[in-house]
């Protein structure tokens, strides 16, 4: 069954087109993805991102308990911060990368990807029991709004909107707040976003969320949909889950080694210290097409233009960047061809054409 976010009519009600995404049915672009992502780079614009998934874990333990599920060192974390970091199998394969709020000593929230919900909470309830944390698990997707609010205006409008300060709201910090005009229950403001531009993400309650979506249309800002938010990612250099990395994939394959703690012990850890001992086959790498093709997932890559030789790799993400106005992509290569500079050939359509390995992020907001 495709699920439907609580505002579904709202976007109906804008001629949005949906699409099913990761088992909901999503709006997909309203004006148009290029319209949508330049209003992003330059303005504001706003998603409903409401099918990921809101898991909340309640208990005394719950801190180190997540200390030991993630890769990522979580102690530097006081209330009102937040981190991004991945969900590890035994194997070191990644389950899903989510991001962490540290709510109180004894409440966290994890955000995570929208396909991956059910897993994510199976995996998480089979750790907790196994190791006998005393932490409870509360999957409050169905009942919780998530708006996002992305570009360089976004901040100030939603301070005049809601008649709050959120200067000294640090990236990856996040607040409650009680606004009895907006609902009897406290909206969680992070600033946090998946666009590569300053912006706050928005939980609370469904009948709040859709009024804070409806006034914010009333301020003028545009809505947005996932297509707009798959290009303003990729130029960002933002993985995304099920096609970037999976759970065959690695954090040290995937470039994601500086999520990793050196000093604690994680889910997957024996088999993430061999890989970086021993090195790894693959890495993922940033690439720049040098003309006007653009790369598919799933197009094969090679390290010459020759017919004869056998495809070293495969692209991920591809788009042509409406703000460079160039092809970009990002692909697996071996460690010895994903340097900067590396030139690489990508197979389109049955022609191979060629690319660059360069830096992520492709594009970085000013400020």
């Amino acid at each position: 069954m495709t699920l439907k976010t609580p505002l579904f009519e709202q976007h109906q009600a804008l001629g949005s087109r949906m699409m099913a995404f990761g088992g909901w049915l999503m709006p997909i672009q309203y004006q148009g993805i290029l319209a949508e992502h330049q209003a992003v780079r330059t303005q504001v614009g706003i998603f409903d991102v409401s099918h990921m998934g809101k898991l909340w874990l309640r208990g005394a333990d719950v801190g180190s308990a997540l200390a030991k599920l993630v890769p990522t060192d979580l102690a530097k974390l006081q209330d009102g911060d937040s981190q991004y970091t991945l969900l590890l199998n035994p194997e070191g394969g990644i389950l899903d990368d989510i991001i962490v709020y540290r709510v109180a000593v004894d409440c966290w929230l994890a955000i995570v990807n929208a396909a991956t919900r059910d897993k994510d909470r199976a995996w998480i309830e089979r750790y907790l029991a196994e190791q006998s944390h005393p932490v409870t698990l509360e999957d409050r997707t169905p009942e919780q709004t998530l708006l996002a609010i992305q570009g360089s205006q976004s901040v100030g409008l939603i301070e005049a909107l809601l008649g709050i300060s959120l200067g000294d709201l640090q990236r990856f910090q996040h607040r409650s707040v009680l606004l009895p005009e907006w609902g009897s229950d406290p909206i969680l403001i992070a600033r946090t976003g998946y666009t590569g531009e300053d912006g706050v993400e928005i939980l609370s309650s469904n009948s709040t969320g859709i009024q804070l979506w409806k006034a914010c249309l009333d301020q003028g800002i545009p809505p947005c949909g996932l297509g707009c938010r798959d290009t303003l990612r990729l130029e960002a250099g933002m993985h995304l889950y099920g096609q970037d990395m999976d759970e065959s994939t690695t954090p040290v394959e995937a470039s994601l080694s500086w999520l990793l703690t050196q000093t604690q012990a994680y889910v997957g850890r024996e088999c993430i210290q061999q890989q970086q001992q021993a090195g790894v086959e693959r890495k993922l790498v940033a690439l720049k097409m040098l003309g006007r093709s653009i790369a598919r997932p799933g197009n094969s890559i090679f390290g010459s233009a020759s017919a004869q030789d056998p495809p070293i790799g495969s692209i991920t993400s591809g788009t042509q960047s409406p703000t460079l106005k160039v092809p970009i992509a990002m692909g697996y290569l071996p460690p010895a061809v994903a340097k900067l500079g590396s030139q690489v050939w990508v197979e389109i359509r049955g022609q191979r054409h060629v690319a660059e390995v360069v830096k992520r992020p492709f594009y970085r907001a000013l400020g």
